[in-house]
């Protein structure tokens, strides 16, 4: 994860904030994002220099991506707000799992809609079905936040 990015993220946080957008909502799509960005990078690396067999490294380039935004935003103190928890979890934290696991399983719904059916039912279903999980994800997440 580039610096940018990081900073980006950081950024991205604080003016949902100004908005008023609860930090659970926003950090779905930062785990979406961070996940995304690992595997793209992975894939990328994979291809550019296949000779390194990146994708050996996957789970550690994960979690380091995961490290090198989450580290930021503890030292930022975004992460560890004592009231900004839901069931007992930093609501940051608690939105990046919930993120990235919703991301997956648009990707893994993606693949399964290709095996059954032997093709993509749409233009950009690689792209819509991981978009559309984090979405469902932020509306459900929206609602159990106001009430």
């Amino acid at each position: 994860m580039c610096p940018v990015c990081t900073v980006t993220v950081i950024a991205g946080l604080g003016i949902s904030r100004l908005l008023g957008i609860d930090d659970l909502i926003t950090s779905i799509w930062i785990g979406g994002f961070i996940l995304s960005f690992a595997i793209v990078t992975t894939n990328w690396i994979d291809k550019k220099w296949s000779k390194i067999k990146i994708q050996r490294f996957l789970i550690p380039i994960i979690v380091l991506t995961y490290l090198l935004v989450l580290i930021p935003l503890k030292w930022d103190g975004s992460i560890g707000i004592p009231l900004n928890t839901l069931w007992g979890i930093d609501k940051i934290l608690l939105g990046t799992g919930i993120g990235s696991a919703g991301f997956l399983f648009g990707v893994w719904a993606d693949k399964k809609v290709r095996k059954i059916k032997g093709k993509q039912l749409f233009n950009f279903q690689k792209v819509v079905f991981p978009v559309l999980a984090l979405i469902i994800l932020s509306v459900i997440s929206f609602f159990v936040t106001k009430y």
